[in-house]
């Protein structure tokens, strides 16, 4: 169908949307980044099932693969997020042939001059958070093809110059992690730069000792050191996954205190 033949109140909103500033948006809430994340994820994957009702929303938001950290969303508080996002413009509601119930579909398109692999790997970022390109390029083909390492790097940069990715090194380097940058500044998470130069090798250089100062005790030490370098990395892990749950737990009370003040005009 082509623009002349819509009528004319459809057309200048259609065209009003084209003409629309992209790139705006920069900051978005833990609940607001994964309810649009699961509307991106299920308009790539099941479209059948897509524009999402409420209820679909709620569960693509709690589901317990591909999602970290996996949530326990209400349905009350997904749709404040789907109500903010609407105001936003990131998200419409919309009523199908024959169908009774609300639906929602994603606007990303109409807010962001991103490609195909762009939304995908953003859409994955989102659901997800920091990833190696390895694993990102897996997760996000499932959504859009990435041919090659090379044609995810360009991608990759490409959001980074239009500074919605964020990295701990260069996209050359090994080890090197991504992230986006929708997170609102009291989150604090902003990427540390990996440590050394782009031009060192990732792996740690293993220095050798003259044979006569080793003493018989030496294997057994490195061992021990093993041995506590992965339980310290057990107990760091077991902490970020508490402070994790703890940041969603904090996350749920505000929405609810939020829609509280609302319902009160409180504020």
């Amino acid at each position: 169908m082509v623009v002349s033949s819509i009528p004319g109140p459809c057309r200048r909103w259609i065209i009003g949307m084209a003409d629309e500033e992209k790139n705006t948006i920069r900051q978005l809430t833990r609940l607001q980044r994964r309810v649009l994340g699961t509307l991106m994820e299920k308009g790539f994957t099941t479209p059948e099932q897509y524009p999402m009702t409420l209820k679909g929303v709620v569960a693509g938001s709690n589901q317990k693969s591909n999602r970290d950290p996996v949530s326990e969303y209400s349905e009350a508080e997904a749709a404040d997020a789907l109500e903010q996002l609407r105001q936003l413009g990131l998200v419409a509601e919309v009523f199908t042939d024959g169908g009774r119930t609300t639906r929602y579909r994603h606007y990303m398109r109409h807010k962001f001059d991103f490609s195909e692999p762009q939304y995908a790997i953003i859409c994955e970022l989102l659901l997800r958070g920091r990833q190696q390109p390895g694993e990102l390029r897996t997760r996000a083909s499932r959504m859009i093809r990435i041919e090659s390492q090379e044609q995810l790097k360009t991608e990759l940069q490409g959001l980074v110059d239009k500074g919605f990715l964020q990295t701990n090194g260069s996209l050359e380097r090994r080890g090197v992690e991504v992230d986006h940058t929708f997170y609102l500044p009291k989150e604090n998470m902003q990427l540390k730069a990996m440590t050394g130069s782009d031009d060192e090798p990732t792996s740690v250089p293993v220095r050798t000792e003259p044979r006569a100062v080793a003493t018989s005790g030496s294997a057994s030490d490195v061992a021990v050191n093993s041995g506590a370098l992965q339980e310290l990395q057990s107990q760091y892990a077991a902490l970020q996954k508490q402070t994790d749950i703890l940041q969603n737990a904090v996350d749920s009370i505000r929405q609810k205190l939020d829609r509280i003040e609302r319902e009160l005009g409180i504020g």
